[in-house]
């Protein structure tokens, strides 16, 4: 494929994957995305679409792909579909992704407002691992490097998935930048008892959490009276308990957790 040609082809992907303030939600016919297939699509993204797209998904006019919600692609079946057959007639060429990359690139363009690439203040490091540690409270939900809860999510390597904006947004409007996976469940068996918790794994049939009390737990979804997935984030906005000294401090600690 030509440059011209290759040009076009993602400048006439935009026009398709417009955003479509009309459609109201989008999240349901998504996929609970994993942290690495979105890092995995984000590397891809930027050998594959920058060129016209750029960085934060909004080079070509009229476009936003950091949206999230597409035109022509409210599942995440129709997006697939736009990638691998392309549009008959036009200039937007098909894309041959194996599955792997084809769910990374999906994962990459439904979370893209988490990677926009955009500034944030950074402080220190070590003052931010005090904070996390000490005044946040942070280890008592999150873990990190083995020492923490296992209630919320593992932070070890967040810095190789996330931007320093995002992980600000995290800390100031947590709800903004929760991935479906992360989402908080309740259930109600039958006799009535209520679990509350973070999925870990889900199928059709049934899923397993951890609990509030950090117990993992397998439920049968045919013996559940209710099962919700949530859309509130557990976690507080920290807005207003660091000052922006404290949280440029903490964004960079978090940064620097790149796993062992």
């Amino acid at each position: 494929m030509t440059a011209a040609q290759l040009l076009l082809s993602c400048a006439v992907l935009g026009l398709a994957l417009a955003s479509a303030p009309s459609v109201s939600a989008q999240t349901s016919p998504a996929g609970d995305y994993t942290a690495a297939d979105i890092a995995y699509g984000g590397r891809l993204y930027d050998a594959q679409c920058t060129t016209c797209h750029g960085a934060n998904g909004d080079a070509v006019g009229g476009v936003n792909l950091r949206s999230g919600t597409f035109r022509s692609a409210i599942t995440d079946q129709d997006l697939a579909r736009v990638i691998t057959n392309g549009i008959q007639g036009t200039g937007m060429q098909a894309f041959k992704f194996d599955a792997a990359e084809l769910a990374g690139i999906i994962a990459y363009l439904r979370n893209m407002n988490s990677f926009d690439r955009g500034s944030a203040r950074l402080g220190d490091a070590d003052r931010g691992r005090t904070l996390f540690n000490g005044k946040g409270g942070c280890t008592r939900c999150h873990r990190v490097l083995g020492q923490g809860s296992r209630v919320a999510p593992d932070l070890s390597d967040i810095g190789a998935t996330r931007s320093a904006g995002s992980l600000l947004r995290s800390l100031t409007d947590p709800n903004s930048q929760m991935m479906p996976i992360n989402r908080p469940v309740r259930a109600v068996r039958r006799d009535g008892t209520v679990v509350n918790g973070r999925r870990l794994n889900e199928d059709t049939y049934t899923v397993q959490l951890i609990d509030d009390q950090e117990n993992l737990v397998s439920l049968t979804k045919s013996d559940l009276r209710e099962y919700t997935i949530l859309t509130v984030s557990p976690m507080p906005s920290f807005k207003d308990k660091f000052d922006p000294d404290e949280l440029a401090d903490v964004v960079a600690y978090l940064l620097s957790l790149k796993g062992r």
